[in-house]
């Protein structure tokens, strides 16, 4: 291990667990402004004196602004670091951090604010070598959990040398792992419209949106191939429809969850509904679309010399989950995902870093980093 990585990868080690803390103690679900203002506070304490912060407009109306941390340099290469600081877990459900043996448990510790944490440690490590980049960059936003509006910033940073993103990280085979692809990702509503109708003493005049939509749920559950040539996931998640006991619901809607290698394929989901089941009309579209991510081939070399740097391997692998990751990879072609710590729950109560992984998977980003300058 070059003696770079070593010295910098402690030092992260040594704060990451107190500023993970403080980040995890504000709760911050998606969409909550005051929590994601509190959340950017934080961070402002965190990042080196040496760089300039700018808000900008979240690709979701309603939610706090967006950060970005700029630290300039003198060279030619531009890195752009990759985070998030909204959660799905709600003010009544989150959780500061607990210590409970080698784990880290908190609301948000592995997605993603243990992973904005060792951003941060990056960018530090970065200030004394300021001459092998024109400028290092941390996008923090404010809405990746629950966004449903066109991404905003791909444009702003298309064409720069690299993209890293800090969603958690993984072993693959018993060495440490980054995503270099991942699955499209869609989120498909159905609404349907229906009539009401006594349920006891006039069903038959009604139009049941209810039955339309488990119907609906059970085409797009039929089209689920996982090991077919889209690897396509098709998973209904939620539905809603009816008020009462005692009357045929009239309208109701369904969500699924919808992954695969092309978005096409999301689209061929959508086609295979029909507009009417049992008298309900069917409407149908996609509320969000994630694109598919795969650098499988461009960052084969980088992570080849980051391994020979670090001393041990770093393994390319792949992962389902959407992430920020895969907006930007169509533009960056050097974009690498799950840089963040080890952990597991996501999303549940019990959702952990793994303490004793801090310091190596510093190790790892730190090493992708002195590999690209």
């Amino acid at each position: 291990m070059t003696p770079w990585i070593a010295e910098h990868a402690a030092e992260i080690a040594a704060r990451a667990e107190r500023e993970l803390e403080a980040l995890v103690a504000v709760s911050s679900p998606s969409g909550d402004v005051e929590g994601a203002e509190e959340c950017i506070s934080v961070v402002g304490a965190l990042v080196p004196a040496e760089a300039a912060t700018e808000r900008v407009p979240c690709s979701s109306p309603g939610h706090a602004d967006d950060l970005i941390v700029r630290l300039p340099g003198t060279g030619t290469r531009r890195i752009l670091l990759l985070g998030h600081v909204d959660t799905v877990v709600s003010h009544e459900d989150h959780r500061p951090l607990l210590r409970e043996q080698d784990r880290l448990i908190g609301s948000g510790a592995v997605d993603m604010k243990g992973g904005d944490v060792l951003a941060i440690g990056v960018m530090r490590a970065l200030v004394e070598r300021r001459h092998e980049f024109a400028e290092v960059a941390l996008l923090l936003v404010c809405d990746e959990e629950w966004r449903s509006a066109p991404f905003a910033h791909t444009q702003t940073f298309a064409g720069w040398d690299a993209c890293l993103c800090f969603e958690g990280g993984q072993l693959d085979g018993g060495h440490d792992a980054v995503i270099v692809r991942r699955k499209a990702a869609g989120t498909l509503r159905v609404r349907a419209t229906g009539a009401s109708a006594h349920s006891g003493s006039a069903p038959e005049r009604g139009r049941n949106a209810l039955l339309a939509l488990a119907a609906a749920a059970q085409m797009v559950a039929a089209r689920h191939d996982p090991a077919g040539p889209d690897r396509l996931t098709a998973v209904p998640t939620v539905l809603r429809s009816g008020d009462a006991f005692n009357v045929v619901p009239s309208g109701g809607e369904l969500y699924c969850d919808l992954r695969a290698d092309r978005t096409e394929a999301f689209h061929e989901v959508l086609a295979s509904l029909p507009s009417e089941i049992g008298g309900a009309e069917l409407h149908a579209e996609f509320e969000r679309i994630w694109p598919a991510m795969d650098a499988r081939e461009a960052t084969a070399p980088l992570l080849a010399e980051a391994s020979r740097r670090l001393g041990r391997p770093i393994v390319a692998s792949s992962r389902g989950g959407a992430s920020d990751a895969s907006h930007f990879a169509s533009v960056i072609p050097l974009t690498v995902d799950g840089l963040g710590p080890r952990g597991g729950g996501a999303h549940a109560p019990h959702e952990f870093v793994l303490r004793d992984g801090l310091r190596s998977r510093a190790e790892v980003a730190l090493a992708i980093v002195d590999a690209l300058l």
